[in-house]
């Protein structure tokens, strides 16, 4: 087997996503599944630093979770407060309180560091 390098260039980068595809479905514990490991920790590595992903927006972390989970807007009275306040978060003419981002949190499960941050306002429902 070959050595194991950092990834640097895209050739690299090539090279590791080829031989992870052909380690794939290595048992873990077995030299292909630890080389397997370490090689998907190298490309994920790579990945972060050279195609970084953006977190969510709130408001659209919101819906997708409401959706996801079979949820209605009335469902988010019970987070968010009656249905004008509803209606006006998911509409970017209202932020999120820090009440709000906490039950959101608690009952969506949607990561408080998605909920701060600020919404898009470019992308109204």
């Amino acid at each position: 087997m070959k050595e194991v390098k950092p990834i640097r260039t895209e050739d690299d980068y090539a090279a590791a996503i080829a031989e992870a595809k052909r380690l794939w479905g290595a048992k873990a514990g077995t030299p292909e599944g630890d080389r397997l490991d370490v090689l998907a920790t190298l490309i994920d590595a790579y990945e972060a630093e050279h195609d970084p992903i953006d977190p969510p927006d709130p408001i659209e972390a919101i819906k997708f979770r409401v959706e996801q989970q079979g949820l209605t807007r009335k469902d988010l009275e019970r987070m968010l407060g009656i249905r004008t306040r509803v209606s006006e978060v998911l509409n970017r003419r209202r932020g999120l309180s820090i009440a709000m981002i906490r039950r959101l949190h608690g009952e969506l499960g949607i990561s408080a560091e998605v909920l701060i941050r600020p919404t898009r306002r470019g992308k109204a429902a």
